[in-house]
């Protein structure tokens, strides 16, 4: 498929999920990718593999024999990109050793995805995503959305691979990344995302945290009225008022002014519980009068956040999803018309991607491998910046984020290398976390000064990031269009909602309404948001920093700029890969609900004396499990028979004692980690996964680290956060207006004195 990546050969040598995924990514955007599986056929098979190995040529090479060794290394040695999901250590011991190739092909890019990395203890431990999850507490109900006299010790299974997908993801920004970094030096380089690392990014600011106060308690999200509502037809809608105006918005289209206590729609009375508690108790009166697709389209029309929960099959369905491509059809050559997930980021150089439908597996050994014998090593020309520290050194990004994903893009853009200029609102500012790495400015940009302080900064710009609402950036005339006019060089970075070019592109959002209208929340008995973490924000932050890198990597091609984008609708699509699909006699198969603790007997939370704990076995390892509970009938039983003797073996043991036995017995497992034990963990804490910096006006902060490892032109986690604003004069001085700043303080455009603190 055309794309920026045309050009670029990838090798894939992963299995599961986070390997495949993240070549389909590079795949989709127009790569080379030859999938290598071994004679037996890939681990996953039918739909899954219809979906994981799209647009990939296929062959089949038996590592295990001296002639497949070979062509592994031949095909290895002719690759831009290689990519594999082993264990550390497995793939060397079957002869494809990649830091010898790349030793002798230094322009080379291989990227390694395991569950655990090779300078983390857990190492040979393997990574299922229960494993991870339970080692990364993605194991918890959000906060308020959990069911009645929850259990909080108790740990909740979900079916979607997060762990798998956000290391592809991270997988795919820092391949990119080292491309454009190639391009620069001449040099490839060894990428490093273990599943584990990469669940960092997504915990995020769940992670983060002032010393002296400690983790702070999750908070609920139900302020002024937001929350799950079931409506007429017995469907659920899910309504957001995270921006305060939304409320008196919705309460005008939906004719309730006049009808109700005006304290209810009082935004600051709103504020106190008890008002709180009765809006909604009035809100879920009012919501059964209408049905769930009515009251999105009233809410949306009103300009509120309000999105219908659906089913995955009913989101494939919808005209917005085709059009925005966040679901495509391909014909496959088994299954026949299917629709499936689309691709997750759209680059205005490449409007209409149209993914190739998978080959079957080996089906291009033979011409693969007759191509080797007449492919030459890839070499690099050499490159005029052999000292290059980081991928985007020298890049200047104006960074307008608000919330959550937009600044997350920013923030990964600096651990990139990226000089960015978060711009604020004077009346808050982004602050914590998400503003480290970054100078930043308080600018008024819907005034005149403002905005010629923006021109200025564009100017001297790569790349501008945004994620207003819809409409806004073009109402203010600093959008796209008016960038491509005056900098057509400029690699524009739009986040939204709901996409580009669907009839929803309008349509306001946040990670509610992401989860909500893709499928994701109807996996629970009662639709809620699922996971103690941002999925859907944090994805497609780490999302839109892929577009930014794409569109970054075709510039050095032709000079271009272009508008990229990315969407929570997309990502909300993109983490179900593995269940969105429709084509006749498909059925879904998950467990599901809050009291779900796994796929099966053998893949399941199970409670010892004192916590809980993930068990991985295989059924291979009944024996093993066996001997490690001294119950010999263990290795004859299957089923409920199977849970409820696995069930009484565990509970008399502390979980520590039990997963150490297990593990001895090369059986995977991981006990629950708590996030605030998590961030304080010796072994996270060396390997730099949690960090302390000290933030002016609150001391030593703790937060997640990068989950990334570059071997030549590493990411970094940049310095401490600072007060919103407190660059104003240095960020002036870089655009030669640095003696504006009295004059543009006195107007209200720039906010420089009294600033808001650095940590929230």
């Amino acid at each position: 498929m055309p794309g920026p990546l045309t050009g670029v050969r990838v090798v894939d040598f992963g299995q599961y999920v986070a390997g495949p995924l993240a070549a389909v990514l590079l795949a989709d955007q127009g790569a080379d990718v030859v999938h290598v599986d071994p004679p037996g056929g890939p681990r996953l098979q039918g739909v899954l593999d219809a979906f994981f190995n799209r647009g990939k040529r296929r062959i089949i090479l038996d590592l295990k024999t001296d002639a497949g060794q070979a062509a592994a290394r031949r095909l290895a040695a002719t690759a831009d990109v290689v990519i594999e999901n082993f264990r550390p250590g497995v793939l060397a011991r079957l002869g494809l050793d990649l830091d010898a190739i790349r030793a002798a092909h230094p322009g080379l890019i291989t990227c390694s995805l395991p569950g655990f990395g090779a300078d983390d203890p857990r190492a040979a431990l393997r990574g299922y995503e229960g494993v991870i999850a339970a080692a990364t507490a993605n194991c918890e109900p959000r906060v308020g959305e959990e069911p009645a006299g929850w259990d909080w010790t108790r740990p909740t299974y979900s079916a979607l691979p997060l762990a798998s997908s956000f290391a592809a993801y991270l997988g795919a920004v820092s391949i990119v990344m080292a491309l454009i970094a190639r391009r620069r030096t001449g040099r490839g380089q060894r990428v490093d995302v273990p599943l584990f690392d990469a669940m960092f990014t997504l915990i995020g600011h769940s992670g983060a945290y002032a010393d002296d106060k400690g983790l702070h308690p999750p908070r609920p999200i139900h302020v002024r009225g937001s929350g799950a509502f079931r409506c007429k037809d017995g469907r659920y809608v899910q309504f957001d008022t995270s921006s305060p105006r939304h409320l008196p918005w919705f309460a005008r289209a939906a004719g309730l002014l006049g009808r109700w206590d005006t304290e209810l729609l009082d935004l600051a009375a709103t504020a106190r519980p008890e008002v709180n508690e009765r809006l909604h108790a009035r809100l879920r009166e009012e919501f059964m009068t209408r049905t769930a697709a009515e009251w999105e389209e009233i809410g949306n029309a009103a300009g509120a956040a309000i999105g219908f929960i659906r089913t995955p099959a009913e989101w494939i369905s919808t005209e917005h999803a085709r059009q925005i491509h966040a679901v495509v059809p391909v014909t496959d050559p088994e299954l026949g018309p299917v629709w499936c997930a689309g691709l997750p980021v759209a680059l205005s150089e490449f409007p209409d991607p149209q993914p190739v439908a998978r080959h079957l597996p080996g089906s291009d050994t033979d011409a693969v491998l007759a191509e080797l014998a007449d492919l030459p090593p890839r070499e690099v020309p050499t490159a005029a910046e052999p000292e290059l520290g980081q991928p985007l050194a020298g890049m200047r990004v104006v960074d307008l984020g608000l919330a959550l994903a937009g600044p997350t893009c920013g923030r990964i853009l600096a651990e990139f290398g990226a000089e960015v200029v978060k711009i604020g609102n004077p009346v808050a500012g982004v602050s914590g976390y998400l503003n480290r790495g970054k100078e930043s400015l308080l600018l008024d940009v819907t005034k005149l000064a403002g905005q010629d302080v923006y021109w200025r900064l564009v100017e001297h710009a790569d790349v501008v990031l945004e994620n207003f609402s819809p409409g806004t950036a073009e109402r203010l005339a600093i959008g796209y269009d008016e960038v491509r006019a005056r900098r057509p060089d400029v690699v524009y970075t739009s986040i939204s909602c709901y996409g580009l070019g669907g009839p929803w592109t309008n349509w306001r959002g946040w990670e509610r309404q992401g989860q909500a209208v893709t499928g994701i929340m109807e996996r629970t008995d009662q639709p809620s948001v699922l996971g103690p973490y941002n999925i859907v924000d944090i994805g497609t932050g780490i999302l839109g920093a892929f577009a930014t890198g794409l569109a970054l990597y075709h510039r050095q091609s032709t000079g271009l700029g272009q508008l990229a984008s990315a969407s929570l609708a997309q990502t909300g699509t993109y983490h179900q890969a593995t269940f969105m699909f429709d084509f006749p006699g498909y059925r879904p198969a998950e467990p599901r609900g809050y009291l779900a603790l796994g796929e099966s007997p053998l893949q399941r939370y199970y409670q010892a004396a004192d916590r809980w704990f993930f068990l991985a076995a295989r059924p291979q390892d009944l024996a093993a499990l066996a001997a490690v509970t001294q119950r010999p009938e263990v290795a004859d039983l299957s089923g409920d028979a199977l849970t409820a003797a696995l069930e009484a073996a565990f509970a008399t043991d502390a979980a520590r004692s039990v997963v150490d036995r297990l593990v001895a017995a090369d059986v995977a497992a991981h006990v629950v980690v708590p996030v605030a034990e998590l961030m304080t963990d010796a072994v996270v804490r060396s390997r730099g996964l949690s960090v302390t910096q000290q933030v002016v006006g609150a001391g030593a902060c703790t937060m997640p680290g990068v989950s990334v490892r570059l071997s030549d032109t590493p990411a970094r986690v940049g310095r401490p956060p600072d007060r919103p604003g407190a660059d104003a004069q240095a960020v002036l001085a870089g655009v030669a207006l640095a003696d504006r700043l009295d004059a543009l303080e006195r107007g209200w455009v720039v906010r420089a004195t009294d600033l808001p603190p650095a940590w929230p």
